[in-house]
């Protein structure tokens, strides 16, 4: 992290001395993410919950990188799921990209990583979805809620995990552990 840091403020000085008003203007478009990205990313560091990790695969691409998510309670514990966080260039005014990478038996999250969490919608229903205002802790703890008080039955992506356990809980909850056992080690 201090790496980008580092490399933004030398950017910063850079830019009073440049004539060019190109190479400025699309510096700072991306710079304007990044710079958000720093303060963001210490902010998350500080206040991130015991379950999760983050891992940054490139500490100059604070853009980009993985959480994984080890819940210590409830159906999921045990098991160890990786999600990928992509901040597009328009952040703070749309949300990043996440796909959790773990093959995982859930209502919220299909088999292919897609994930159903209304925060990270940019046009929500329930008017809960994102909004500048949100950052990626909001992000990260949402994903870490969904093995928790966020595993949501009634609106599912999943359905036919939903329907799984409103049929029958026992046999979800096996189906759950096989595949913990198979893909979240």
């Amino acid at each position: 992290m201090l790496t980008l840091a580092s490399k933004l403020k030398r950017d910063d000085g850079l830019k009073g001395s440049r004539t060019s008003a190109t190479t400025s203007d699309s510096t700072r478009r991306v710079s304007v993410r990044d710079k958000l990205l720093v303060k963001e990313v210490a902010d998350l560091e500080a206040n991130l919950p015991c379950t999760c990790k983050v891992h940054f695969p490139d500490p100059n691409k604070l853009h980009c990188f993985q959480l994984t998510v080890i819940p210590d309670e409830g159906y999921y514990q045990g098991g160890k799921f990786q999600f990928e966080t992509e901040v597009p260039d328009a952040y703070n005014m749309v949300p990043p990209k996440v796909k959790c990478l773990t093959r995982i038996w859930h209502p919220n999250i299909t088999e292919t990583g897609e994930i159903c969490l209304s925060l990270l919608r940019e046009h929500s229903i329930d008017g809960t979805g994102w909004a500048p205002t949100r950052t990626l802790k909001d992000v990260v703890w949402g994903l870490n809620s969904l093995f928790t008080d966020l595993l949501n039955f009634d609106d599912p992506l999943n359905i036919e995990a939903a329907e799984h356990h409103l049929r029958d809980k026992e046999d979800f909850r096996n189906k759950v552990e096989d595949y913990i056992k198979r893909y979240a080690r």
